[in-house]
């Protein structure tokens, strides 16, 4: 079993950053950077200063290593009214964020996506692929295929946190990519700050790890491409701390680093939520909505397949179509199949005999 690394605290952070500056009346933006790339508001007030050792960006420093209890929590208030505090408890993101190593980007230089292992490799080998256990944890309302043990998802409905709209995802050839999974440090982005360096193992967990994926709008995806925040946040104001929070626990967990501009970038957005909590990894259970035939599930075949791809042939016994190849099955939207569990499994050749085969 892969497991991804535990969260850390560096044995040095990034030289004393300049963390907040809170306005009511206008962005950080609006105000002149510092020497060392932190910010402080011309319109509003004090700034929020997090003090951390001093880091090179080989990552050595003092012998010390801070534990989250040791970091004295900043206060951030107002000149104007200079007896209000607002607390930032050790842990938070922009505490986080202060221990992230600065340092500027590699060459993307040899990546792809291979270099992260299988695509939606079951890492916690729960039976279940990584697409459809994030499906189950982002949607709600949502239909299992039966005889899957609580895996793959039929439909439901997604809340996107990038555009704030409602989704209706239903499993099929022509709707399954209206909803996708974000890797929300995008894997080029983590290629480029950092994972060049590491095992396929350690990138094959950081591609599958939850806390760095959400289920969300499929074309806003693509518009995102491999983007850091200082080029790509959600059009959704209300959702651009959570998402920046998001970045910095993931980026905190796998020692990455960011560069000056995504870091004032994210110093501006969390600006307007000082207080923002890192997210939490948590396990993904199985199961957890009703199971119903694939059959029976409203999947909207395409008119007219692909001249690239095979007409499946139609399913008469509850099974999904049949392609010709994973390849054509995984572009139309189905599979994994799972020996002993799918009968699907028997159609294609499971070439790493690992008993999963058409996987994501």
């Amino acid at each position: 079993m892969i497991r991804p690394p535990d969260l850390h605290w560096p044995a040095a952070a990034g030289a004393l950053v300049t963390v907040l500056a809170v306005s009511a009346c206008g962005p950080a933006a609006a105000g002149s950077a510092d020497a060392d790339g932190g910010r402080t508001s011309a319109a509003s007030g004090v700034v929020a200063a997090t003090a951390v050792h001093p880091t090179t960006s080989n990552g050595t420093g003092p012998n010390t290593t801070p534990g989250p209890a040791s970091l004295a929590a900043p206060a951030v208030a107002s000149r104007a009214t200079p007896s209000a505090s607002h607390t930032i408890r050790p842990g938070a993101a922009v505490t986080t964020l202060a221990t992230l190593v600065l340092k500027g980007r590699a060459p993307r230089t040899g990546y792809e996506r291979a270099r992260f292992g299988q695509a939606w490799a079951d890492v916690d080998r729960n039976g279940c692929d990584t697409r459809n256990d994030i499906l189950r944890r982002d949607l709600t309302r949502f239909t299992l295929k039966a005889g899957t043990h609580g895996c793959l998802v039929l439909k439901g409905t997604l809340h996107d946190p990038y555009t704030g709209s409602t989704i209706a995802f239903v499993r099929g050839p022509s709707t399954s990519n209206a909803v996708q999974i974000d890797h929300v440090v995008a894997l080029s982005d983590a290629w480029q700050k950092g994972a060049q360096q590491w095992s396929l193992a350690q990138r094959t967990a950081f591609a599958n790890d939850p806390l760095n994926l959400l289920a969300v709008d499929g074309p806003t995806n693509l518009r995102k491409g491999d983007g850091d925040a200082a080029t790509w946040l959600p059009p959704r104001k209300a959702g651009r701390c959570a998402y920046v929070a998001r970045q910095i626990a993931v980026k905190h967990r796998y020692r990455l680093w960011v560069t000056a501009a995504e870091r004032d970038a994210m110093v501006r957005v969390l600006s307007a939520c000082p207080g923002q909590p890192l997210p939490l990894a948590t396990s993904i259970p199985l199961g957890g909505g009703p199971e119903q035939s694939a059959t029976t599930a409203s999947r909207p075949m395409p008119t007219q397949p692909p001249s690239s791809q095979a007409t499946p042939s139609k399913p008469s016994n509850g099974t999904d179509p049949r392609f010709g190849t994973c390849r054509e099955a995984i572009a139309a939207g189905y599979g994994p199949y799972r020996r002993g569990v799918d009968p699907e499994y028997s159609w294609y050749q499971d070439r790493d005999h690992d008993g999963v085969v058409c996987e994501r």
